[in-house]
């Protein structure tokens, strides 16, 4: 899995116009699942990000995370975070997870988040979507799965 982690004062996702979901403030996180990614690794990922420590505390200082700021999560599916774009001008998505996979995954790892007591609103897989953020700092990270072993 690779999420790239946006710390937010509010954020939207609309499709066809509808705003599909909304948070004030917290997270905004673009979630891209690979073929190899399993419940293990979205349990993972979710675990690190939700303790993170990249809000500030009262010395100004990043030492706080989601769950002390009592934050949410805007959760929105990304693939074309596994684009490759080494070879040529467009972009190849052979690393990207099929969409059924995909999908369980993204789930799994929203719901793994959800048992952790967080507010998680979503963007509408598969769906083309419009997210609107005011990112806070800007504080933006990428969290990958891979790093449970290293």
């Amino acid at each position: 899995m690779r999420v790239v982690v946006q710390r937010a004062k509010h954020a939207s996702v609309t499709v066809n116009g509808e705003i599909v979901g909304s948070i004030e403030f917290g997270l905004v996180l673009l979630v891209g699942v690979t073929h190899q990614d399993t419940e293990e690794d979205a349990a993972f990922v979710a675990d690190k990000i939700a303790h993170l420590r990249i809000f500030e505390d009262e010395s100004g200082k990043m030492n706080r995370s989601l769950l002390d700021v009592g934050g949410a999560i805007l959760s929105v599916s990304q693939f074309t975070l596994y684009g490759d774009c080494r070879k040529g001008r467009r972009p190849n998505f052979m690393e990207a997870a099929k969409p059924d996979h995909a999908l369980r995954i993204y789930e799994a790892f929203n719901e793994e988040l959800r048992k952790k007591g967080i507010l998680v609103e979503t963007g509408q897989f598969g769906a083309m979507m419009d997210v609107a953020l005011t990112n806070d700092g800007p504080v933006t990270l990428i969290v990958e799965s891979k790093e449970k072993s290293e």
